[in-house]
């Protein structure tokens, strides 16, 4: 093992989630609001709206259309949230005991949701490589959670507010970023500056020996500018051939790739140069491809754990919410990859064990609210998910033998 610090570095979308819970879907209060056609700013159960999209839809103010369908209520709990630093928080908790730094790079105001994520962070063993200041307020986004929606298996609706993620520019990240043993992309769509620039920074990270990894969020802003299109990601297709493993929910994988169905978006992906890609769908199986030098090949699909419904179903008084689930899964898969590394850095990545880690840490996140855990001592996380590990690991050793 090398004595020389192993380095993720990371940057993307970091803001304050509000989350109300619970919020009622199907009433008819809500039915209001909901969503006609693709990119047309109304609600919809798993996606994420702008705030003045949904303004400019409904004609109202929506912050009086959130006291009508909350009922009134305040958000049960507030969290540092967002796909790029949810991820790397739970990357960072889970290797606190190797030798290795999380670092995340953002952008954020002058304002109280700054100094609440500042407290927090804290509480964290994540690093910051650069915290940018702005003028404008702090990314905030409102988490609508339906528990009971989608059968019990709960949903969440997401209303953001980009502020200060404007912004963060490519010049914002430093060369120590790119030099990094691991760079991560996290929900670059709400970092507009960024995500346009993905093609060349991901260029730049892999000229640099970077292993780099892109995990996904609802883009709304391309979705409004063109609903019948794929998704652009970067300034054209070669990001793609720059991107050792992207992650992805159904519904981002498929509006990227432009393609009807799972296969055929592996199938695009693949062909497009990536690396590997896995394809998550909330509480039903994931599914994956991959094919280089790092991974291996090969192509399948893993069913979440059987040990984490199990505790959802019989003890749904530990149940807080699925915010995060898939910023956790990603910093899972992360943590795995990186750990796999530093203790076996001249083997190939055993990818259905990294991935193993990513759907065990996104299950567990329904066990407490919001997408980040703060623990009370380092370590804690990684041993409260260890038990569900290992039994996942057993779970799914008849198709993936260790």
């Amino acid at each position: 093992m090398s004595s020389k610090t192993f380095r993720i570095s990371g940057t993307g979308c970091a803001l304050v989630d509000y989350l109300y819970k619970p919020v009622n879907f199907t009433g008819d209060i809500f039915k209001r609001f909901l969503s006609v056609n693709p990119g047309d700013g109304g609600l919809s159960p798993g996606k994420l709206v702008f705030r003045d999209e949904f303004e400019k839809f409904t004609g109202e103010d929506y912050l009086k259309v959130r006291e009508e369908i909350t009922n009134g209520n305040s958000p049960v709990t507030l969290n540092i949230g967002g796909p790029s630093i949810v991820s790397l928080i739970h990357t960072a908790q889970m290797l606190a005991e190797m030798n290795a730094d999380v670092y995340f790079y953002g952008s954020k105001g002058m304002d109280k949701g700054a100094a609440y994520i500042d407290e927090n962070l804290q509480r964290t063993p994540l690093k910051i490589g650069k915290f940018k200041l702005s003028e404008k307020y702090t990314p905030f986004t409102d988490v609508l959670s339906d528990p009971d929606y989608d059968q019990g298996h709960g949903e969440r609706i997401f209303i953001n507010n980009i502020g200060a993620a404007w912004d963060l520019f490519p010049e914002d990240l430093d060369d120590t970023f790119f030099e990094s043993d691991i760079v991560v992309f996290g929900g670059t769509a709400l970092v507009p500056n960024i995500h346009q620039s993905l093609t060349e920074l991901l260029k730049k990270s892999k000229e640099k020996n970077a292993l780099t990894i892109v995990n996904t969020v609802y883009d709304s802003l391309n979705e409004k500018k063109n609903p019948n299109a794929a998704w652009p990601l970067g300034s054209s297709s070669e990001t793609y051939r720059h991107t050792d493993l992207l992650i992805a929910d159904r519904e981002e994988a498929l509006r990227l790739s432009g393609k009807d169905s799972v296969d055929d978006a592996l199938c695009f992906f693949q062909k497009s140069g990536v690396g590997g890609i896995v394809i998550t769908h909330g509480a039903n199986p994931l599914y994956f491809a991959y094919n280089n030098p790092l991974f291996g090949t090969s192509k399948g699909s893993m069913p979440v754990s059987e040990k984490v419904k199990e505790m959802i179903i019989q003890h749904p008084e530990k149940v807080g919410d699925t915010t995060g689930c898939g910023d956790n899964f990603a910093g899972g898969v992360i943590a795995s990859i990186a750990q796999q590394l530093l203790e076996h850095p001249s083997q190939q990545i055993d990818m259905p064990k990294a991935i193993a880690m990513g759907v065990i840490s996104g299950g567990y996140a329904c066990f407490y609210h919001g997408g980040t855990f703060y623990e009370k001592e380092s370590g804690e996380k990684r041993k409260k998910i260890e038990s569900f590990y290992n039994e996942y690991l057993i779970q799914i050793q008849k198709n993936y033998p260790q």
